[in-house]
Order: C-alpha cells, then structure tokens, then sequence
C-alpha cells in the first residue's frame, strides 16, 4: 500500500491513527492481463487504485468493443457512475496488463467518509480527477478531429502511445484501426 499512501501523502497530511483506520477498510486484488475487472451490466463495488498495470474502459459490442478511457499506474479508477448510483455500468473495465489494485468496497468508503475528517477530503480530490479527466476526454471528441486527436496524445498523453495496441488506441479517438493506420502515414 506504499503507493496509495504516497498518494495520499501528496495531498494531505494524514495523521497515523487516520491512515490505519483508512488503510484497513482496502483490500489488494489482482487480475491478469485481458482478465475483466468489471464486465458490463454489473454494480461496481469497489474504488480502486492502481499500484501497477492498466485498466482499459470499454463498451462491448457484437462488432466492435469501444475503448473511452484508460487508467494508469498511481490512479484511481472504477466505473464511478455505477459506483456512486449503486446500478449496473454500461461498460466494462479490462485489465490490458497484470494488475493489482487496492479496492476500497462501497459500504468502506462510506464508513471512512462518516468517521474521518481527511476521507471526505481524499475522495472529493478522487472524484475530481475522474470528473476533469472525462471533461477533458469529452472536449477532446467534439472540438478536434482525428488527426489533431491522434496528434494531441504526443504531447498530452504520450505513455497512451507508448503502453496502449493501436487497435485500443483507434477506438479510443473515435476511429478504425485503418484510419488510424491512414492518420500514421500521413504524419510520418
């Protein structure tokens, strides 16, 4: 749990007492890679964080999956509306490499909320994240093409590059492998 202390050292200072009482209420999961952490149509239960791997964000069709987001190493991550509504995701969240997380249940996270002043503050900053990084997500799809999209992920986001297939990488800017493939070439 070094990480998620760390973490949560990096935005407050937690006295010990608070840490223990917080830090009891996480459980460490694993999952291997392509193993799904949450299928579509069920209640997420836990808020997770990432000591290590990636989480892929994706609704699951007949034909085509479509990848919206990824989390990373050091992060929270969860099908929060699912979480927070306590009603089934309309998507799925798939582990793209060996993973362990350390999940914190919804009824825990409740009870750190009600008994410790530091918990109502970690989980707003959490819940902030997870807001600006699927307002900026959002802004990204309706102002930029798919190039600028594509080009905007070198210097935002350039370990998506580097870590992500290119097939998640396509779905995940709102195109085809092969207009990908085509958006390549052309800056190449």
């Amino acid at each position: 749990m070094g990480y998620l202390r760390e973490y949560y050292n990096n935005i407050i200072r937690l006295p010990e007492n608070e840490w223990q009482f917080i830090a009891a209420h996480f459980e460490r999961r694993t999952f291997r890679k392509g193993e799904t952490i949450i299928p579509a149509g069920v209640t997420e239960d836990y808020l997770s964080f990432i000591e290590s791997g990636i989480v892929r964000f994706y609704i699951p069709g007949e034909e085509n999956e479509l990848t919206f987001h990824f989390s990373f190493h050091k992060e929270f991550t969860c099908a929060y509306d699912s979480f927070l509504t306590r009603t089934p995701s309309a998507y799925a969240l798939q582990a793209l490499s060996d993973i362990t997380l350390w999940s914190i249940p919804y009824a825990g996270l409740q009870e750190v909320y009600a008994q410790t002043q530091a918990g109502n503050y970690l989980g707003r900053f959490a819940a902030e994240q997870l807001f600006l990084a699927k307002s900026r997500r959002e802004l990204s799809l309706l102002k930029y093409t798919a190039k600028e999209r594509y080009l905007r992920l070198f210097t935002e986001q350039p370990h998506i590059l580097r870590q992500i297939p290119l097939k998640y990488v396509a779905s995940y800017i709102g195109i085809t492998p092969q207009g990908l493939s085509r958006i390549r070439k052309q800056i190449s």
